[in-house]
Parts: C-alpha cells; structure tokens; sequence
C-alpha cells in the first residue's frame, strides 16, 4: 500500500502506541480540553509559547471539539476534516488509509504548464472533475487548478471565506475524494494546483480570537478581514505547515497563494521557499505561484515559479470591450503600449505612477523569462466580480474575443483557461456565498453598494439587477452550461483551443527555458508584432489586430496559424490573430 502522510505541529495527529496527540496553540488561555465524542472531555496540558497537548486513546473517525474555560466549544483550527461543517466537531483522520495508485508520479515541468481554473463544486464535486479529466487532456490541459478548498460557512462559496485551511469542505467529499481526484488526474499527466488563502479569515466559523488573539495582527486589516501576525512563529509556522500539508499529504503539484501582497511579513515567503525545498523530495516538480497585486518581480527572482499576470488581463480587456471604470482605469489612457510592454517585459506596471491608487505600482520584469508569468483572459475574479457576471464573450465581439485567446494559448507565458472558456461558454459565473441572517444580509448588502460607484449602477432600479449571492439559484446559474459544448458555435471554440495547444506543444513548451529575446513593433492602435527568439535559429512571431482596422505587414515570415482563413502573411484582418516564425539575425 503507497500512502502519505504530513505530521504537523498543530492539530490531531495519529501516534504509533494507538492514541491521539492533540495540539493547540492557545496563548490568550490558562487552560483548555478536548471533548471526543462517546469518550469525555480531557484537558490538555500548557508546554511553552502558548502551546496546550494532551494524548487520549482513540482512533481515526473520533469526533472531537476544544472546550474554552469560557464555555464555548471550537472546532480544531488545524482540523483534517470537518464532516458537519465549520460549525460542527473535527473528526480525526488518518493521512495513510488512502492507497496511491501513482505514487511515483513526480510532476511536470513547468514549461510544459497550461493551466484549467476550475470551481470544484460546479464542476460536479470531486467525482465530477473526474469524468472530465479525459476531456481536458485530449484538450492539451496539462494541469488543473481548484479554488480554494479550506471549509467555509454555509454550503457553498467561492472557498476565499475559509477558516479552517487544513480541512477541505465537506461539501465537496471526504478528504480521501480529493486524493482519488489527484491520483486520477496524475494517472492522465494531469497536475493538480491549489489556491490558498492566507491574509485573512472567512466571517463565520472563525473561533481563533476566543482563544488565540495573537495570531492576528490588526494594525495589518484589510477589507477582507482582520489581518493574520506572519510576523508570530506559531503564526507563521501554522501557515507554511499548511503549504506542506497540501504537497507531501495530499500531492499536489502547485500551491497558488491568494492575494500575496496582503501578507504582511516578507520573510515568510523566503521561509516556505526553505521548507518545501528541505522537504519535498528534489526529484519532483513542485510549483508556487504568486498572486500579487504589488507586481513584486523579486519574489520571482528568487524563487517562486509565477506570478498571475494581471497587467496581461487588464490591458486586453480595455481593448476588447473599452471599459475603462474600476481598476481598467490603470489600463484606459494606453491599453495597447501596456499590453506590447506585457509581451515583451511581463508587467505593464514596473514602478510607473498608478492613477487608480494614486501611487506608483511594480517593479523591473525585462529580465524575467515570460514563463514567470501567467497569462489568462478571464479568471474567477474578473468575471465574478463584475456585478452582473458576465463572461468576455458576452461583452465583446466574438472574433476579437478568440484572437486574444488564441494570444493567450500561443504566448510564451504560461496560459490560463477558466472552465468553459474553452467552448465559448457564455454562462455567467456570479459572486456566491452562503451566509444567514444578518450576515447574509450584511453581504448582499455590501455587493449592492459596491457597484454605487459605477455608471451602469449609479441608478437603484439597475443596482437590483445584482443577483443575491446567498440565493441558490446564484450558485445554480453560475454552473456552466455543458450543453453548449455540441453547438457549432461551441464545437468552434474547442477547436481553436486544441488547435492552439497542439501549435503550443511543438513551435513553444520545448524552447522557453532558452528563450533569449522579444521584440516588438506597435503597428497602430489594437495591432501589436511581436517576435520571441527562442533559440539562435528558433523563433515564433505572434501578431494580434484587435482594433477595427485592417493593417499590412512589412515584415516576411512563415505563416503557421491564422484565427482568420481569409488572410496572407501581409494582411492582418480586423479581429485576428496571426502565429509564424522567422529567421533570428
């Protein structure tokens, strides 16, 4: 039998002599028990820095709660399992009941990364993302990326109100689920990458200021909550503990860490690169990826793999729909110098003053090889936090839509397909939670007023167009819709994806660790050449016109690939993308 398993420092952790040890970090208390279902309560014992353990005899499948010397009764924040909810006992788990069937597997290099966002819950739970691994890997998907998993309040949610990071929600499966999905998808070549969230706790669930106000450091609050003391050992070891977890426990091939720049200790960050590399065994391809709206290219200097490219987004989304509210604001004066600084340099933003924060942004990236960034055109943040949800599909023309895909799929950035993206979905994916009473009210009220400050919602009567992210249906109509696969329109779609990713695996994966230069040429607004020299005598040429002029093209080179059919090397339609190479002198 292959099994793994992590010993953490906090939590219930199995011991050989048949018992339990149980481990809290409590430093606000004087004493503490544990309260195992069927057994008794037991207090646990002070050791040092805050720390309170007792071992009781029992086994996997114990249910148990940490009773406060206040009354209350709290579920472990460093729970494997929480089969009732965030609300209910933990249950103890044993890490080595599951039998890997590909325990050799190691990875894949991150060359070779193209990338499949994904909400496990509307991809039909763990099961579900099963029956469609297939799919996605005739598809030229080679890794799967799954929203944050950590239990959260209520039933469903985008998973970035978690609370407990240790233990995936029960609403999708039990932890022995997820790993047959991993192993699943390892069996097809598949990675598995996983969003956490760090800099903040969810608003229901959350027991940790009862018994541990120093895990949170208040001078560092954000609108998404209290901020987290990474400043703290126990804290910051409780965090980077987690990242290992999810890698050596459960296998994952990546952990994405969610809005990186709200972390308020940069030495953590350099202490998970020291740990996973003194962990994880050097044969594997781990990689950690940045969320990081500071566009903080040193982190990516010394060691973490990518960064969401954000600047990547932004830019192509102004020219597509000619937004220019909120933060397109950074990219409304001159979308196409950002978007050719993003091909050829990776962040638009290296330092440059910032209009919609009114302060400067980034740091030097020409230096960076392009696979240190990570290129999507929509994303479960851009698409569900606009009020209404819509899809790019939805708000801009449909060809212009696909050259900028295709841009996506063939850059030498690493790409990124959010699910459905792939046939043209054009369900809405909707901001959802599932909150009660005056919390839920307290957040459908705070989405309504969010948008107050746009124009299309300034009016009242518009603003009540928002769906309720608490209603069911929210979640229901945010589901993609599959059927939507087998139209023409659809099975155009997968085409172009399969097509671009077949054009990816041979003319740009095998070259990018060697890549040597970009140049580029600005042909007018929307129309952008740009040439990456991947060896002395390999090269690809992209051109993008995504304006509503057509252009000529005074530079030869061999044209591979078209989104138009009706094009030569020196025409470049309105709304195309054109993919080729030439000769490096």
């Amino acid at each position: 039998m292959a099994s793994f398993g992590f010993r953490k420092t906090y939590g219930a952790e199995l011991t050989q002599d048949g018992q339990t040890l149980f481990t809290v970090w409590a430093p606000s208390k004087r004493s503490i028990s544990v309260k195992i279902e069927g057994l008794g309560t037991f207090p646990l014992h002070p050791t040092e820095h805050g720390l309170f353990q007792t071992k009781v005899r029992c086994s996997a499948g114990a249910r148990y709660r940490f009773a406060l010397d206040t009354g209350e009764m709290v579920s472990d924040p460093a729970s494997r399992y929480q089969p009732e909810g965030v609300l209910g006992p933990s249950e103890v788990i044993n890490p080595n009941d599951y039998d890997w069937q590909n325990p050799h597997w190691l990875g894949r290099p991150w060359n070779e990364a193209v990338i499949y966002e994904l909400h496990v819950g509307l991809m039909g739970d763990y099961d579900g993302i099963i029956t469609k691994l297939d799919e996605l890997r005739e598809l030229g998907v080679t890794a799967i990326e799954l929203m944050p998993l950590n239990s959260f309040g209520g039933s469903r949610n985008w998973g970035y109100d978690g609370v407990l990071p240790y233990a995936p929600s029960n609403t999708y499966g039990h932890p022995n689920d997820l790993k047959s999905l991993i192993d699943a998808a390892h069996a097809r070549g598949i990675m598995v990458i996983l969003d956490v969230v760090y800099n903040h706790f969810g608003p229901e669930g959350n027991f940790l200021p009862l018994y541990a106000e120093d895990f949170f450091d208040h001078d560092n609050n954000s609108t998404w909550g209290t901020g987290i003391a990474f400043a703290t050992p126990p804290v910051a070891q409780f965090f980077t503990e987690n990242v290992l977890y999810w890698l050596m426990e459960y296998r994952f091939d990546g952990i994405r860490i969610d809005a990186a720049s709200a972390i308020s200790d940069r030495h953590w960050f350099y202490d998970v690169l020291q740990r996973v590399k003194d962990t994880v065994a050097p044969e594997r391809h781990v990689h950690l990826i940045l969320e990081n709206e500071n566009n903080d290219s040193e982190l990516l200097r010394d060691g973490y793999t990518a960064q969401w490219n954000d600047d990547g987004h932004n830019s192509l989304h102004v020219l597509l729909t000619g937004e220019h509210e909120g933060y397109y604001e950074m990219f409304s004066k001159n979308p196409t110098e950002d978007l050719a600084t993003v091909l050829s340099e990776g962040f638009a933003y290296q330092g440059k003053f910032n209009p919609y924060s009114g302060k400067n942004r980034g740091s030097p990236s020409k230096d960076l090889n392009p696979q240190k960034f990570i290129f999507f055109l929509q994303n479960h943040d851009q698409t569900g936090n606009r009020a209404l949800g819509e899809r790019l599909v939805s708000l801009a023309n449909s060809d212009a839509v696909k050259a900028a895909y295709a841009l996506v799929l063939l850059s030498p950035m690493i790409p990124m397909i959010f699910m459905g993206e792939e046939w043209g979905c054009t369900t809405p994916f909707y901001f959802f939670c599932d909150f009660k009473g005056e919390l839920g009210n307290a957040v459908k009220e705070g989405r309504f007023r969010e948008f107050e400050k746009f124009s299309s919602f300034k009016d009242h009567s518009e603003r009540t167009k928002i769906p309720d992210p608490n209603a069911l249906q929210t979640y229901e109509k945010s589901r993609p819709d599959r059927s939507m696969r087998n139209t023409p329109e659809g099975q155009a779609w997968l085409e172009l994806t399969k097509t671009c990713l077949e054009l990816r695996k041979k003319y740009v994966s095998p070259f990018l660790n060697h890549i040597q230069t970009a140049q580029i040429d600005i042909l007018g607004p929307g129309c952008i050449w740009v040439k990456w020299c991947l060896t002395d005598q390999s090269n690809i040429v992209l051109v993008i016109n995504i304006s509503e002029k057509n252009y000529t093209l005074n530079k030869k080179f061999h044209l591979i690939f078209s989104t138009n059919t009706n094009i030569s090397s020196e025409n470049i339609p309105t709304n195309t993308l054109l993919f080729g190479q030439e000769i490096c002198s």
